[in-house]
């Protein structure tokens, strides 16, 4: 059996996005782990599936593990710009549908299979701006809230050596019971921050939509930052503008589109 896909990513983090209609109704979970693995798949973060609706699209999206995420800032976007590629949407205003509830982007620029959307990521929830969290044997700054997924934004003047430690034990602190997307911050002025990764399901990635949503606006609220703020991650930079709503601009580019054998 063979199933269609087309690659793109988003920042570096990326996905195989597949019509519904075109792929197997049968055990999700397993065939994105399948899909998404390195050696033996494709190779991805996730693997999106993607129905046509009268008013834009609706997406499911499992993790390279086979959990089903709420949403992916960077993947919604990579769905727009497939719908673009594919003459589905025309633009420049696409509703993607997501388990986080409908999503507004508008195309911004376009050269050839380079998109650049902005995103309505809709108003966080904030849980708690200021909680320590022991992590890899000692306490960390770290901000709760959830942008559509839960997210926890730890707080550094240094990345440690040994950060992927803790955001593994943050991703499955007890606090979280659905685990948690993790980022690493740094406020570097009042316009702009880094962020390191370390992505529910999918494990480090070079950088995260929502991750970047989530650390940016905890930057805000905690008073470290103003808006507009760069999120400077490792595959780049992404902005994000909070004004009656948060949103987010970035890339989603076109890379591969090809068939997945299945074999059982």
């Amino acid at each position: 059996m063979k199933i269609p896909f087309t690659k793109l990513h988003g920042a570096e983090n990326d996905f195989l996005l597949t019509w519904a209609r075109e792929a197997p109704a049968e055990d999700f979970p397993e065939l994105a782990r399948r899909i998404c693995a390195r050696t033996t798949g494709v190779g991805a973060d996730g693997w999106m599936l993607v129905w046509p609706e009268e008013n834009g699209l609706r997406t499911r999206l499992f993790n390279s593990d086979g959990s089903e995420a709420e949403i992916s800032g960077n993947g919604t976007r990579c769905a727009a710009a497939f719908a673009v590629l594919k003459n589905v949407v025309r633009g420049p205003e696409v509703t993607i549908t997501t388990g986080a509830g409908p999503k507004h982007l508008e195309l911004t620029s376009r050269r050839e299979n380079r998109f650049q959307f902005e995103m309505d990521m809709g108003l966080p929830q904030i849980e708690e701006l200021r909680a320590t969290m022991r992590l890899a044997g000692r306490d960390f700054d770290a901000a709760i809230l959830n942008v559509g997924n839960p997210q926890c934004a730890i707080f550094i003047d240094q990345l440690p050596d040994d950060w992927r430690v803790a955001a593994e034990e943050a991703e499955r602190h007890p606090r979280f019971p659905q685990r948690s997307n993790v980022s690493f911050v740094r406020v570097t002025g009042r316009h702009a921050i880094q962020a390191v990764f370390f992505e529910r399901g999918a494990g480090e990635t070079r950088s995260s939509g929502t991750g970047s949503t989530g650390a940016a606006v905890a930057a805000i609220l905690r008073g470290d930052a103003d808006s507009p703020v760069e999120i400077q991650t490792p595959a780049g930079q992404l902005l994000l503008r909070w004004d009656q709503s948060v949103f987010l601009t970035g890339p989603a580019e076109l890379v591969a589109e090809g068939d997945f054998f299945l074999e059982y």
